[in-house]
């Protein structure tokens, strides 16, 4: 007789394989003595397993029960979360007349803050900021409706093949996306708001109201979405009072928030949109002095329009904390300070450019802004400028350009100038207006100067970096070949705006006109846009097929200003540029 291999009768299966011979009995046994079982019992056993079944699952579903609930509802028992000071959650004072307290607390909040909002000079500043008041006219004159048709075509380009996308590529008629959040029209609305173009502003402002989400599982730059996204919007708001902007606003402000969650008052890099977190950089854990430093101005608008001193309060503790700790150059701070333990780091470089140059900006503008009413901001800036003087201004040989140099690791003198730098000559303009020195309009004046001399090039576009010479029988500046591109930034152009507002010089206008053109016979494609190009130097340029969102939002902003007849537009006792170029109220306190 042949036997099965599932036989009880097997008593070792007589497999050469021993492993699992004990499971295998008694799987087997089972099965067998199971088949030797009346109807009844294997119906009665069947019942009992389905019974003993259902009890474990009930066991598990209200376990998970009780711990989702117990993750919904914070533990009241808990300490309080401190973010920078500022306190979330925790227990209640009173837990068993929590419920009718919160209830209370919430209506008389709600209307004193309505109360307060109505009442503040902040509200008063905000509704004589609205559209109502700030009545924008258009072009006065040909050139001013030059830069007007240069925006117009920038914003055609852009709307052909970009539209809704960061930025155009205007060579390939194509886009690329940086945060997903419509850099291009959120940063150059209010140049259309100030340029008179009501069809290009409404676009703009159907897009933000019915596309513009930050609901995006993307990572951002906290300073450079703060800059354009936020202050683009909040500019919108204070020119035109639609409180669509302000909502928006608070929407994206709170979760750009999401950077102060760091182990120290100075905010991580980069925020995720959706998530609400925040992180360091790829590269290290350092932040750029600037990045952290020149969110103020927005912050503290947004604080002042929807009554929530939270932005204002966490974005002006990393200034009171760099006041705190203080820079070791005599006011000048090194580039980078780090988000976990609010330190600088050691042997960085000393410059006026990248990575550091707002951070002096808005010493200067945050003081103005606020009504001059905190005077350590002043005495800061001060003390920056005096020692910017001392180590880093100098003039080349043999035509003496004035220029700011740089400190190679705290200590190297390098006589290197970004572009960038030339927001300086409109800040120092500013301050000779406010009680600084006389001095600090002529060195306003020399380093616009200089900046023009950067300009004087085949191209006649300002490249991204100068050098200079500093020994007799060489040319005063040259530029190195992978300092020669042109992203058409506004910083220059940006100076000889403050300084002609200052001064009445029209070769500042001039200037400024000269760029103007350079950029329309260089820069423009005819397709739609305007391209950064490769080598300033070339006359058969090289286009890099990008169009940065500060064209419009800042390099035709600051040409139009300059170029008008009319000085008067956003008088700058009423109002502050952000480092963006977007205009916001200054207030008493």
């Amino acid at each position: 007789m042949r036997l099965s291999r599932d036989d009880p009768g097997l008593p070792l299966y007589h497999n050469e394989n021993n492993r699992n011979q004990t499971l295998r009995r008694i799987r087997t046994r089972a099965r067998f003595w199971f088949a030797q079982r009346s109807t009844g019992v294997k119906i009665g056993l069947l019942f009992l397993i389905g019974f003993l079944l259902f009890g474990l699952l009930k066991i598990c579903s209200n376990a998970i029960t009780t711990d989702v609930h117990q993750m919904a509802v914070p533990n009241q028992n808990q300490d309080p979360i401190i973010i920078n000071e500022q306190i979330i959650g925790g227990k209640p004072e009173n837990p068993k007349e929590d419920d009718e307290r919160v209830n209370d607390d919430m209506a008389v909040e709600m209307d004193n803050r309505q109360s307060d909002a109505e009442n503040s000079p902040a509200h008063k500043q905000a509704h004589r900021a609205t559209g109502k008041s700030v009545k924008f006219n258009g072009p006065d004159n040909e050139r001013q409706k030059a830069v007007v048709k240069a925006f117009q075509h920038a914003w055609l380009g852009y709307k052909k093949y970009a539209w809704g996308h960061d930025t155009l590529k205007p060579v390939s008629k194509s886009y690329s996306d940086w945060f997903d959040t419509g850099l291009t029209i959120v940063d150059g609305l209010d140049t259309a708001l100030i340029m008179g173009l009501e069809e290009e502003a409404a676009e703009a402002t159907e897009w933000i109201q019915n596309k513009l989400t930050f609901e995006k599982d993307r990572m951002v730059n906290f300073f450079e979405c703060t800059i354009r996204v936020l202050g683009g919007m909040m500019s919108a708001f204070y020119l035109t009072g639609n409180e669509m902007f302000l909502e928006k606003s608070v929407d994206l402000g709170d979760r750009l928030l999401s950077a102060f969650k760091s182990p120290s008052p100075i905010p991580f890099s980069d925020v995720n949109l959706l998530k609400r977190t925040g992180t360091n950089p790829q590269w290290g854990s350092d932040s750029s002095l600037s990045e952290v430093t020149t969110v103020q101005l927005e912050y503290r608008a947004i604080s002042r329009a929807s009554g929530n001193s939270t932005y204002e309060d966490l974005s002006f503790n990393v200034s009171q904390h760099i006041h705190k700790i203080g820079c070791d150059h005599e006011g000048l701070c090194g580039m980078f300070i780090n988000a976990n333990t609010g330190t600088f780091k050691k042997g960085a470089t000393i410059t006026f450019g990248a990575r550091s140059d707002s951070y002096y900006e808005y010493l200067f503008k945050q003081w103005i802004q606020t009504g001059k009413t905190i005077d350590w901001l002043k005495d800061d800036y001060g003390k920056a400028m005096a020692a910017m003087e001392k180590h880093l201004y100098r003039n080349s040989e043999p035509n003496k350009m004035f220029f700011i140099g740089e400190l190679l690791s705290g200590e190297t003198y390098s006589p290197k100038m970004d572009h960038l730098v030339c927001f300086i000559a409109g800040t120092l303009s500013q301050g000779s207006q406010n009680g600084f020195p006389r001095k600090h309009m002529d060195m306003a004046e020399k380093i616009g100067e200089t900046c023009h001399n950067m300009y004087d090039n085949p191209t006649g576009l300002g490249p991204e970096i100068a050098h200079f010479n500093m020994i007799p029988g060489k040319e005063d500046l040259y530029v190195k070949p992978l300092d020669a591109h042109c992203l058409l930034r506004p910083e220059a152009i940006e100076g000889w705006f403050y300084l002609y507002r200052f001064t009445g010089n029209k070769k500042y206008q001039e200037w400024g006109w000269a760029a103007f053109q350079a950029i329309e016979k260089y820069a423009r494609i005819s397709t739609g846009g305007y391209s950064s190009i490769s080598n300033v130097k070339k006359i058969n340029v090289q286009y890099r097929d990008s169009m940065e969102s500060f064209l419009l939002g800042e390099t035709f902003k600051y040409l139009y200003l300059l170029l008008g007849d009319d000085q008067t537009v956003l008088p700058l006792d009423k109002w502050v540029f952000t480092t963006e170029g977007h205009p916001l109220p200054i207030y008493d306190h």
